[in-house]
Formats: structure tokens, C-alpha cells, sequence
């Protein structure tokens, strides 16, 4: 069964008004649910978005023997029934965040094979640095049909490790398995996003030693399986869907309040929309947009946290044919992550892609509806954002990917006025 979207554009008009509240974030969750394996008792999770990620990491759990119940909003996963060591290879390609399941499952069991991860095609995305991690702490690495395997039958062991490139997802990993590990593990040249410190704090309320989180540096005490005792994670507000729409409010809308986020995550975004003419205010839990014109062109550069987020960079360039002049964006992160805008061009966006991460955008340019095909999450989500900016009608096939990081999108975008409906084939 797949799903379509049809959105009826503003043709430039600045009509959306209302609130539209953030839900929890995904590149948070998933790794908390992972984590769940280094516990010796049932996990309890609040705030967690309905997004089919979610799901799927929920199967890969059950595919190791844990048991997973959903509520409404919650989560609650009991890895002691957990005994599998095989990561289910079909389910992993379908999502990156597979990967962090090695860490845990490597630490508890001693062991644990999987496939090359899968995800959104943004270009490459190598595991060296979590194979490397995992063989300085300890541990042996094979390759074989396709699949990896890594062992340590005597336990991991602390290590020193310099990550050649900051990464979120091998710094997640590495931090989880070096809790069950025996010694001091010191990691260098970390990831210092929020949802690393969220994860290390509710870690340590649990009986972990994890310090350092949010610096370059991260320090692990390794020790015993952990307990919650009680203790829940509510998962922190997706920063990125608070991001995206908050570009949203400033394309087309009259006012638009973001609720329920955390806007110092968004710090980078907001004072780079300031500078393009945007009017934004802030509480300690919303963001309020109140669309300008002429909006102002921006010069951007994608950068780890707390930098401008690679995540934002789609719909950022959507925001950015509408500016006045000539903008430029060079991607850092993902080099194939820029070639969604071959169907902005289409749609009547005047960009010349001078290298595979690098842009130039002049505007104000208007969009034309068009039928689009939904190539990744951010990718699609800004496609979303064009067509709500387009006039005419336009379609959005494969919203799967939308799903996957979104909790049912068109129905909080129709709540603040934009014309959006979904249809299932």
C-alpha cells in the first residue's frame, strides 16, 4: 500500500496561521530505543513520535527477542528476553539508524552481525569508523556474505579513540558499548548534538559513567548492565521539524507559533533567518514566525552541531528561491545530498549546481506545481514546502519517507491552513 500527497499551492501567499506543535525527536528516539539492550529490566519512553523509523526499529528489536508495547505516545521496551545476535538484514537497510543496535547488542552479548546499514541515498556513508571503534575496543571483525561480524568473547575493554570525522551516529555507538565494557573508554573528536547529551544523561541516571557529553570529548566508566528503576526518557522536541517548519512559517505564512520545541536547538537557524528579514520571536517553548518581504539571500555552510544542520539544508534552498539576490549553499556532511534540486529547477527555481556540494540559488523565482517523487526525508519534506509555496497542484509520491521521520504531517499542516490531503493506492 503506498501513499501520495496532493497540495493545493499558495502561489506566494502568505496565508498559513495558527500553531502547530513539534513531536519527539526521531534522530533521538531510535537511539534510545537501542539503548534499551544495555539494560537489565523493561525501558520506559515518553514523547515518542509515531513515524514508521519508529516502527521499524521497534521490529528489529523484537527480531532479537526483546518485547516492544506502544501506547499512545509511549514506549516500553523489555530486552531481557533479548538472546538473537543477528541484526535482521531486510529491516536494516531500511534505516541508518540500524546500525547503533551493534554497539548495545556487541557489549551485552559478546557478539553480533549485521548488514551494511541502509537509509536515505544522500551519498556515501561508510561504517569504518564504528569497525575501527569496535576492534580498539577489543574486539575481532569479519566480513562475510555481505554481512559483518564482530566478536569479543572475553568482554570489550577500554580504549582511547580518535574519530577521524565527527559523526553522531558512530559517536552513539561507540559511547553505548564502551558502558558494558571493562575500564575507561576516552573518545575524541566526538559529535556534541543534543541528542547525544539527552541520551548520555538518561544513561547516567540509570548507573552509567558517561562524561563529557555536548564537548569534543567523552569519557565512559564501563561497569554492569543498568537499571531504570522506574525512570522514564521523555524524548527531547525534534529540532529539525521545528527548523523546517519554521522555514515553513517564513515562506508562507502570516504568523506561524511552533510549540512544544526547545528554540535554543534552532539558534543557528534563527539568527540566519534574522539576518534574511525574517521577524521571529521566542519562549522557552515556541517560536513564533511572522513572514516579511523581500526576504534577504543568505551565504550558508553546513556544519556539525551546533552549526547550520545538514538536515535543514533541503528545506533551507526552498526558502532561499524565494530571497532576493543571489544565495549559496556548500553541503559539508553528504555528498550526494544536493541532487534533489534538479526537481526545484523544474518547478521553476533558478539554481546552478557548480559540484556535487556546492550551490548557488538566485530568487525571488516563482514555483510551478509539479508531480515529484519523494527521494529521502528532508528531500521530501522540501518538496512539500515548494508545493505548498507553487501555484497550481502538485503530487508527492513515495511519502513513505516522509512517514518515516514526520507523525502524520498533512494533518498538522491542515490545521494551520494549507490544503494538503493524502491518498492511498
Amino acid at each position: 500500500m503506498s501513499s501520495k500527497f496532493l497540495i493545493e499551492g499558495l502561489a506566494g501567499a502568505r496565508t498559513l496561521q495558527g500553531t502547530i506543535p513539534v513531536r519527539g525527536a526521531k534522530n533521538a528516539v531510535l537511539k534510545s530505543m537501542a539503548a534499551a539492550l544495555l539494560f537489565d529490566g523493561p525501558v520506559a519512553l515518553t514523547n515518542v513520535p509515531q513515524i514508521e523509523d519508529v516502527a521499524r526499529m521497534s521490529e528489529l528489536l523484537v527480531g532479537l527477542g526483546a518485547r516492544v508495547e506502544h501506547a499512545s505516545g509511549s514506549c516500553t521496551i523489555d530486552p531481557r528476553s533479548a538472546s538473537s545476535t543477528d541484526i535482521d538484514e531486510r529491516l536494516a537497510r531500511t534505516l541508518r539508524a540500524s546500525i547503533v543496535l551493534s554497539g548495545p547488542v556487541l557489549a551485552r552479548f559478546g557478539k553480533v552481525s549485521f548488514p551494511h546499514p541502509g537509509g536515505d541515498v544522500i551519498g556515501p556513508r561508510p561504517i569504518d569508523m564504528f569497525i575501527e571503534g569496535f576492534q580498539k575496543l577489543g574486539a575481532e571483525v569479519g566480513f562475510s556474505q555481505e554481512r559483518y561480524s564482530v566478536s569479543a568473547p572475553k568482554g570489550l575493554k577500554g580504549a582511547e579513540i580518535f574519530f577521524r570525522f565527527v559523526s553522531v551516529t558512530a559517536t552513539e555507538t561507540i559511547m553505548m558499548a564502551a558502558v558494558l565494557a571493562q575500564g575507561t573508554t576516552v573518545l575524541k573528536n566526538v559529535a556534541m548534538e543534543p541528542e547525544i547529551v539527552e541520551l548520555a544523561e538518561f544513561l547516567n541516571r540509570c548507573g552509567a559513567k558517561i562524561t563529557g557529553a555536548g564537548t569534543p570529548t567523552i569519557t565512559v566508566v564501563g561497569g554492569a548492565l543498568l537499571r531504570s528503576e522506574g525512570a522514564t526518557l521523555q524524548t527531547m522536541p525534534d529540532r529539525i521539524e521545528a527548523g523546517t517548519f519554521v522555514l515553513l512559517g517564513a515562506l508562507a505564512a502570516s504568523e506561524l507559533t511552533i510549540t512544544d520545541c526547545n528554540p535554543t536547538h534552532c539558534e543557528m537557524l534563527i539568527e540566519l533567518l534574522r539576518d534574511s528579514g525574517v521577524e521571529i520571536t521566542t519562549t522557552a517553548s515556541s517560536i513564533t514566525v511572522r513572514g516579511k518581504t523581500p526576504l534577504k539571500p543568505l551565504q550558508i555552510r553546513t556544519h556539525e552541531y551546533p552549526g547550520f544542520a545538514t538536515d535543514l539544508q533541503p528545506p533551507m534552498v526552498v526558502y532561499l528561491t524565494q530571497a532576493e539576490g543571489e544565495s549559496t549553499m556548500f553541503e559539508t556532511i553528504w555528498g550526494g545530498r544536493l541532487n534533489y534540486t534538479q526537481d526545484l529547477i523544474q518547478m521553476g527555481a533558478d539554481i546552478t549546481l557548480w559540484n556535487p556540494q556546492q550551490i548557488s540559488i538566485k530568487g525571488p523565482t516563482p514555483l510551478h506545481a509539479r508531480n515529484l517523487q519523494s527521494p529521502d526525508i528532508r528531500a521530501g519534506l522540501a518538496f512539500l514546502m515548494a508545493a505548498a509555496v507553487a501555484d497550481g497542484t502538485s503530487q508527492i509520491d513515495h511519502v513513505y519517507h516522509i512517514d518515516r521521520g514526520y507523525e502524520a504531517i498533512e494533518e498538522r499542516l491542515a490545521k494551520v491552513g494549507l490544503n494538503i490531503k493524502r491518498e492511498i493506492a
